[in-house]
This record gives C-alpha cells, structure tokens and sequence, in this order.
C-alpha cells in the first residue's frame, strides 16, 4: 500500500494499531476480489471526480481512489473513533424523527452507516452514494453478508442526479470534514433539493468547537480540509440552504451531530400565493 512515512499517524499510531488489526486477514479479503472487474462494473462512466478529490487522505497516495484505503477503512476506524465507531454512528440513528420509506446515505463509504440505517428502518428503501468505486465494492459485500437489500450507486453528492423531492430521510456520516467547506455547502444544497417536504437531514461529524480548541488533534490524520471544517459551522450551512429546526447535539466531546428539516411554505409565501389565485380567478370571472 502506498504510504506517506512522514505523517504524524504513520510515524506514532500506525505502529500501534498494526498490533490489533489482522494483516494476514486483510491480505485475504483484498485477494479474494477481483477489483478491476468489480469497479469496472459499479463505476459511473459519466462521473468526472472533482479535484478536491484527488487529495492524499489519511496518509495514503491518492486517498480513496487507491484500493488499500477501502480494504483498510474498517478495521482502523473502529480504533479510531472512541468511544466506539458503532455508538457513534449509532447517535446519527437515534436523532432520527421521521419514518423513513426512501434513504439516502450521502458519503457512505464502506457502508457501515448505511447498514444500520437498512437494519433500523427495514421497510425503507436504501440507497448509499459515494465517490470511491473501491468503497462501494467493500460496502457492496457487507451488505450481501449481512442479507441486507440496499443500492449502491457511484456519484458525486454535490450533483447526485436523482429526482427532486423524492427522499425522506438524508444522511452524510464523516463526510463533511473531508470537504472543503463550499463543497459541503454544495451537497447540503442538494440534500434541499432531493428530500421531500418535511423530510430530514442529518449530518454525523467531528465536533467543530472541540477541533477548533484542540488543533493539534487536526494534525494527527492527513486530513487536508478538517481545520477549515472545524472553523465553520454546519449550523450556518444548514440556515443557508434552507433548512429549519435545526439542532445540533454533541456527542462524547469528539462528535456532533446536526438534525434539520425541510420547511413547509412560509405562511406569508402561501398567503401570497392564494391572493394572486383570488385576483386570477377574479380577473377571469
């Protein structure tokens, strides 16, 4: 795997969890699949990847379009994420209010979110999105091994392509700190488009007033966009795009997590609306 040796991870942490991960398992898994064959079948041939993109995350050369971060995302994230990964993801689970029929999981990686989301609300129809083609084929089989129905679909969040109004429930888990800031302002824009009249979004991710107060934790990971994330505010993001009712709750010091939804039209919007309805029919009549 190509690694970047000089990253504080690298140097200090990555000695240390190489003690509890399995290599020899993980050599295994990555054997047993054929990733070319694999990401020519689930890669969208439309897709052009935006440059941000392109970044080394997480000390590894080409970040997730490189096949090792995919097969090693898992097993260095349950280490990395205290005081548990699934507690963790289980908090963007329990803030949910509606009753979902249609999910979208923006971001979704290797999918671990987007499996408990499908374990939580069975009924629903589930669709994980992501940009790493390597990404999905790992979510694809946990899915398969958990007998889990979901839809993977390789796009870009900030442009997703799908039809407007047709979600209930959005979520991005871990996503927005690997984005500069205007792109994840971008794909709350979207989440604005896609979901229905008061449906939902919500955003799991770093807590920004404890990275803005503990800036060395930012240079731990190579982590090229996590400091302007942490100077911002999803708060704000969500206001901009149009969101209402939103409320951001912190979880175990590290974590937050930020619930919005889609407002009905304004009062005076809809009171502007039936008066021009009474003039129309007025003038006709």
């Amino acid at each position: 795997m190509p690694v970047r040796k000089d990253t504080i991870f690298e140097q200090y942490l990555a000695p240390i969890l190489r003690f509890f991960i399995n290599e020899d398992e993980l050599r295994q898994f990555a054997d047993s699949i054929d990733w070319q064959v694999e990401s020519d079948r689930i890669r969208n041939p439309k897709l052009t990847y935006p440059a941000y993109y392109s970044q080394h995350f997480h000390s590894i050369e080409g970040g997730y379009l490189n096949l090792s971060a995919a097969v090693t995302y898992d097993p260095i994230t349950q280490y990395v994420l205290p005081p548990n990964e699934t507690w963790v993801r289980q908090s963007l689970i329990d803030a949910i209010r509606v009753k979902p029929l249609r999910i979208l999981d923006l971001g979704c990686g290797t999918g671990s979110t987007t499996l408990m989301l499908k374990q939580a609300f069975p009924n629903a129809e589930v669709i994980g999105l992501d940009l790493s083609p390597y990404m999905l084929i790992v979510a694809e089989h946990k899915a398969k091994k958990a007998n889990l129905e979901i839809q993977w679909q390789h796009n870009n969040a900030e442009e997703t392509r799908l039809a407007p109004g047709s979600f209930d429930l959005i979520a991005a888990a871990l996503l927005f700190h690997e984005l500069p800031p205007d792109r994840s302002q971008a794909v709350l824009r979207e989440c604005f488009r896609l979901l229905k009249t008061g449906g939902e979004v919500l955003i799991l991710d770093g807590n920004q007033k404890t990275l803005r107060q503990t800036e060395w934790l930012t240079q731990v990971f190579e982590e090229p966009y996590i400091q302007a994330y942490a100077n911002g505010s999803v708060d704000a993001w969500m206001g901009a795009a149009g969101f209402e009712a939103i409320q951001t709750e912190e979880f175990w010091w590290m974590h937050q997590v930020t619930r919005a939804v889609k407002p009905l039209p304004h009062a005076d919007f809809i009171a502007d609306f039936e008066r021009d309805d009474e003039m129309r029919q007025w003038a006709v009549g």
